[in-house]
């Protein structure tokens, strides 16, 4: 009897320490999962990239001797990649991203937009002196950019673009996926 009631003594014992490690276990589990999910949440807000811009309600825009970089300062949408101040978008994360340009042009003379990466030249939009008329034309690419590589929009020199409350000339742009 005395026996029985040691062993049980000691399997009560065995009983409560093995509980408070699987507590204590399942308690570093679940700290371990939760800080997991935060690094996911963090990393699913980084990779959340998108702008959406005009140039304003500017007029004519050129032409000049020389090519410029356009500024889209009417703002749309903007997680903060593209810099309004210059014109400039700067990947956040390395992935694939879509870009999109629009220009809009009284067609007495000629529009060209250059879509930019790096100070090369990914694709580009021309519309010819076609008489007195106002013609819109677009294109979009999707490329594969690194952490830190810019794109922007150049206007080609002897060129004109136009924008007004309308907002017919954009530069967009938003992650596709991160690699």
């Amino acid at each position: 009897m005395k026996i029985s009631v040691a062993v049980l003594t000691l399997s009560l014992f065995y009983l409560s320490v093995a509980e408070d490690v699987l507590d204590y276990n399942c308690r570093s589990d679940i700290r371990q999962l939760e800080e997991k999910l935060d690094d996911l949440k963090k990393e699913v807000r980084g990779n959340r990239v998108a702008f959406g811009a005009a140039l304003g309600n500017v007029r004519n825009v050129g032409p000049f001797n020389t090519e410029i970089t356009l500024v889209y300062k009417k703002v749309f949408s903007n997680t903060g990649s593209y810099n309004p101040a210059t014109g400039i978008f700067t990947a956040p994360v390395k992935g694939f991203y879509y870009f999109g340009l629009s220009g809009h042009n009284d067609s007495t003379r000629s529009m060209g937009l250059r879509l930019m990466k790096n100070g090369e030249q990914m694709v580009i939009v021309f519309n010819h002196a076609a008489g007195r008329r106002h013609e819109t034309a677009t294109n979009g690419m999707t490329l594969q950019l690194g952490v830190g590589d810019q794109v922007y929009v150049r206007l080609v020199a002897h060129t004109w673009v136009f924008d007004n409350q309308d907002s017919p000339s954009t530069f967009t742009g938003h992650l596709l996926f991160p690699l």
